[in-house]
C-alpha cells in the first residue's frame, strides 16, 4: 500500500481545519487564503505592544475606545483601522501581529489565514527607528515574513505553501515615516528627488525577496497629503497644511507608480498589483468634508492644545464626543471613520483612484 508522506497529511489537515473554522465562524465569503501585511502604525494592529523599549505604542486608552469591547489593543485609532477592514473585505479575520504569535516556535496554524508584520513607527529606511527607539523596520518586517514562507513550505509541503502564497494578499503601507524624516542631515546630503527615488529602489528589491517567496498579488497604499495631518498644521500659525511636506509625499507616489509599472512590465511579468491614490481621495476629504460626512478635518479627536495636536492621544488627553465626524483621531493617524472610507474605495473604487485594478478586480486574479 502507498503511504501519503506525513508532511501533505499534516498540511492537509490543517487546512481542513481552517477552512471548518472560517464556516463556523459565519465569516463573509472568503476571496482569498491569506493577507500578509506590512507597514507602519497607519496598520499596525499590536505588534509594538511586543517590544518593550518602544515610544510608538498605543496599548492605552483612549485608543480602542470604539474597538469592540472598549479596549485598547496597539492599533493607532478609536476603532478599527485599514488593516482589519481590509480583512473584513476578503471575509477572512484581520492577520494577528507576528510578535503575538512567536515566543520561540512556530505557529503554523495562526500563519494560514495571514500575518501581520507592521509596526508603529517604522519605514522603509532602517533609520526611522531612530526616531521612535524601536520599531520593525520593513528589513526585519520581510526578514519574519521568510521565516513564515519557511515554515509554511515546511508544514504544507511546497505545493500548498506555494498555491495558498500566490493566491494571497500581500498589503503593504508604509513611506511616510520616511517623508516625514526628511529632514537635517538627510536632507543636506540628498535633494528631494533622490531621496525618494531611494526610497522606491530599496522597496522595490523587498518586494523582490517577497516574490522570491511566492508573493504575486500586491495592494499598495500611496501616501497620502501627511503634510495635513494635525501635527504638521500645528507647526504653522495659520494651521495651513505643510505643503513641503506634502510635495514629498506627492513626488514618492510619482516615482512608486513608475517603479510598479517598470517591475511588473520589465522584470516580474506575474504580479499583479493595486496601487490606491490615498493623496486624492483624502484631498477630496479635506476640500469637501461634508460630502464625506465630515465636519472637522483639521483639528485630532484625541489631543490637547491647538488642534489637539500640542499633546499626543495619552490618557490625561481629552478626546471629541462624534469621532465619525473627524477625519483624524489623533496627531497623525486617521479615525476609525476615514480608515474604512479609504478600503471601501480601495476595494471597489473606480480606476483613477486604485489603478490599474482595485482590490476587488485583484482578488478575482
Amino acid at each position: 500500500m502507498t503511504h501519503m508522506p506525513s508532511r501533505n497529511i499534516m498540511g492537509i489537515f490543517l487546512i481542513l481545519l481552517f477552512l471548518i473554522g472560517l464556516r463556523c465562524s459565519g465569516t463573509a465569503a472568503q476571496l482569498v487564503p491569506a493577507i500578509f501585511v506590512f507597514g507602519d502604525s497607519l496598520v499596525d494592529v499590536g505588534n509594538n505592544n511586543h517590544l518593550h523599549l518602544s515610544l510608538a505604542k498605543a496599548d492605552f486608552p483612549h485608543n480602542g475606545v470604539d474597538f469592540p469591547g472598549k479596549r485598547a489593543t496597539g492599533r493607532f485609532s478609536n476603532g478599527k483601522n485599514a488593516a482589519d477592514f481590509l480583512a473584513e473585505k476578503v471575509g477572512l479575520p484581520t492577520s494577528p501581529p507576528y510578535l503575538s504569535l512567536v515566543s520561540g516556535n512556530s505557529n503554523v496554524p495562526s500563519f494560514l489565514t495571514g500575518v501581520s508584520f507592521a509596526s508603529g513607527g517604522a519605514g522603509i529606511f532602517d533609520s526611522t527607528d531612530q526616531v521612535y527607539k524601536q520599531s520593525i523596520p520593513l528589513s526585519k518586517q520581510v526578514e519574519y515574513y521568510t521565516t513564515v514562507h519557511d515554515d509554511l513550505v515546511k508544514h504544507l509541503g511546497s505545493s500548498a505553501a506555494h498555491k495558498l502564497i500566490s493566491k494571497s494578499l500581500f498589503a503593504v503601507v508604509i513611506g511616510s515615516n520616511d517623508v516625514f524624516g526628511y529632514s537635517g542631515s538627510v536632507k543636506a546630503s540628498s535633494n528631494p528627488q533622490q531621496y525618494v527615488d531611494s526610497m522606491t529602489s530599496s522597496l522595490k528589491g523587498y518586494l523582490n525577496i517577497l516574490h522570491s517567496r511566492g508573493a504575486r498579488k500586491f495592494v499598495i497604499i500611496g501616501l497620502g497629503p501627511i503634510g495635513c495631518c494635525p501635527s504638521q498644521r500645528n507647526q504653522n500659525r495659520t494651521e495651513e497644511c505643510n505643503e513641503g511636506t506634502n510635495r514629498l509625499s506627492l513626488m514618492y507616489n510619482e516615482a512608486l507608480v513608475a517603479m510598479l509599472h517598470t517591475l511588473k512590465s520589465e522584470e516580474l511579468g506575474d504580479i499583479s498589483y493595486s496601487f490606491y491614490d490615498t493623496y486624492t481621495v483624502m484631498q477630496s476629504f479635506i476640500q469637501s468634508p461634508a460630502s464625506n460626512g465630515f465636519t472637522e478635518v483639521k483639528a485630532a479627536c484625541c489631543g490637547l492644545g491647538k488642534l489637539k495636536a500640542k499633546v499626543a492621544c495619552l490618557p490625561i488627553s481629552k478626546y471629541c464626543p462624534n469621532r465619525r465626524d473627524h477625519l483624524f483621531w489623533d496627531l497623525y493617524h486617521p479615525t476609525e471613520a476615514a480608515a474604512r472610507l479609504f478600503i471601501d474605495d480601495a476595494f471597489d473604487g473606480p480606476s483613477h483612484h486604485a489603478f490599474p485594478v482595485n482590490v476587488r478586480q485583484l482578488t478575482a486574479l
